[in-house]
Parts: structure tokens; C-alpha cells; sequence
């Protein structure tokens, strides 16, 4: 994608896990150089815990055994590679589910921690709590591709407005989550929360999911999307280990904000979103 041109190639790869991380990680550099070589993308978006969510498979960033990986992968191909989440080996040894995100010069431009914890408990469903292995970040995360704003987010940070709007709010026209949604929230959230994000704050919104994988002990919903800012489903995945490619027109997000001007037309006289300094 050249620097004045509206249209930027994602490829969105759903990956199958497996319990082995050396495993996990050449899966994913498979997929990376297939998707390059067919798809020609600027940019490729990776699973949540594609690696796996355990304290075992943590390593620090950038010097840690998949950074490098994804960092050399980026180089070689001049790609941004939006990282899925690995879990990270921070300050005090604490993990942290962190998405790496690596420019086409192989340099790590941001890391996302995941800010709000999935700690749920759907009775006759699912019960998960995050926080009792993981810890929370607590900072917002924007990148600049080719001139265009994009906010990251983690999961179960796609249920909270407020974190999608302050990026709508610092300009963000696409918005990407790696997640991974259950067989419990899956069919009743997932396109609902990205079609959501999307209506709310007039932008695109990514997710990169698993492959569902019916004999894990999580098992993910799959059907990773692209959804416009008009919140039309333009592109899903199905279940299954697949790539998505999809073209982003950005000249999308300025049409549907010129045509519904509710960004200006805000009572901020009344009511607002604002970030906050921990």
C-alpha cells in the first residue's frame, strides 16, 4: 500500500493450536509466508494466545523466542504483523497478555497489554477468571500505518465503549482485536460487539481469532471478521484453520462520517469520555 493510497491488504490468520509452543510458532511462520507469497498483504493480524496462555510458554519482549520470530518474518517480508498475544514476563514476574505489534523493518513500534481481564462466570455456561494468572495493563495503544490510525485492543476489551471511543476519540479508523470468544459468548456476542464497536464509533473493526478445536480445554468460537464502519459484516471466517484476506478502504470511514455526523453533533455540554493518567 503506498502512503497516499485509501486501500491496505490485511490477511487475518485463524490458526489452529496445538500444546506445543515451538509447534505453535512455526504454524504460524508457515501461514505468514504462505499469506505473503499468495496474498501480497501490508499487513497480517495473528490469534489471540497463539502461542498458549501459560506462564510456562512466557518470555520477555522483544528479546524472547517468538518476538524474534515475528521480528525477523516482518523484515524479511517488509509486513506489519500485528502479533496475536503471547503471554509476556514483565516487571516483578508478572504475565501479561501482550499483542507485539513489528514493522517492516523487523522493529517492535508498540506492545499492548490487555487491559480488562476476562473474569466471567455464565452459569449453566462458562466460568473463567483470568486474573487469577494473569495481570492487567494499563495502558492504550495506537499505531500509524501508511498515514492511517489504528487502535489495539485485546479480547475482552472489545465489551467496553468507552476504550473503543477514546481511540474514535484520538482518530483511530480501524480498530483490531485479537480474541478468542467461547462456545457460550461466541453465538451470542461476537458479531454483535464488533458490528457495535463499529456503528458506535463509525470505523473499521478486525478480529483474529483461533480455529475452533473442539478438543482443547478452551474452545474458541472462530468465524474471525471484518466489519465496516457502516458495522456490515464485509468479511468471516468459518471455524475451521483458514486466512482471511480482506481490503480496507479507509475512504469508507470519512464517507460514513461526513453522511452521519454524530461525532460533532455530541452533547459534550453534558456528558463525555475522557482518559484518564494512572
Amino acid at each position: 500500500m503506498s502512503k497516499t493510497s485509501n486501500i491496505m491488504r490485511l490477511a487475518l490468520l485463524q490458526l489452529k493450536g496445538s500444546k506445543g509452543k515451538v509447534a505453535n510458532v512455526q504454524n504460524a511462520v508457515n501461514k505468514i509466508e504462505a499469506a505473503v507469497k499468495e496474498h501480497k498483504p501490508r499487513l497480517i493480524t495473528l490469534p489471540v494466545c497463539f502461542v498458549a496462555p501459560f506462564r510456562k510458554y512466557s518470555e520477555t519482549i522483544p528479546d524472547g523466542f517468538t518476538s524474534l520470530q515475528l521480528s525477523n518474518l516482518a523484515k524479511k517480508h517488509q509486513v506489519y504483523i500485528v502479533g496475536g498475544t503471547i503471554p509476556e514476563l514483565g516487571e516483578n514476574d508478572a504475565i501479561y497478555n501482550t499483542c507485539t505489534v513489528w514493522s517492516p523493518t523487523g522493529d517492535l513500534v508498540a506492545k499492548h497489554r490487555k487491559m480488562h481481564l476476562f473474569d466471567i462466570d455464565v452459569k449453566g455456561g462458562i466460568r473463567f477468571k483470568e486474573s487469577e494468572t494473569m495481570s492487567a495493563g494499563n495502558d492504550f495503544t495506537i499505531i500509524n500505518v501508511d498515514g492511517h490510525k489504528i487502535g489495539i485492543g485485546i479480547c475482552y476489551d472489545i465489551r467496553f465503549e468507552e476504550m473503543a471511543r477514546l481511540y474514535r476519540n484520538a482518530g483511530c479508523e480501524l480498530i483490531i482485536y485479537p480474541a478468542a470468544f467461547n462456545m457460550t459468548t461466541g453465538p451470542l456476542h461476537w458479531e454483535l460487539l464488533q458490528r457495535s464497536r463499529a456503528n458506535d464509533n463509525q470505523l473499521f473493526v478486525v478480529t483474529t481469532s483461533p480455529a475452533r478445536d473442539t478438543s482443547a480445554e478452551y474452545v474458541a468460537y472462530g468465524h474471525s471478521m471484518v466489519v465496516n464502519p457502516w458495522a456490515k459484516v464485509q468479511q468471516s471466517a468459518s471455524e475451521g484453520e483458514e486466512t482471511l484476506v480482506a481490503d480496507i478502504d479507509f475512504s469508507e470511514v470519512e464517507q460514513v462520517r461526513q453522511q452521519i455526523p454524530v461525532f460533532g453533533q455530541r452533547r459534550l455540554d453534558l456528558y463525555a469520555t475522557e482518559k484518564k493518567s494512572k
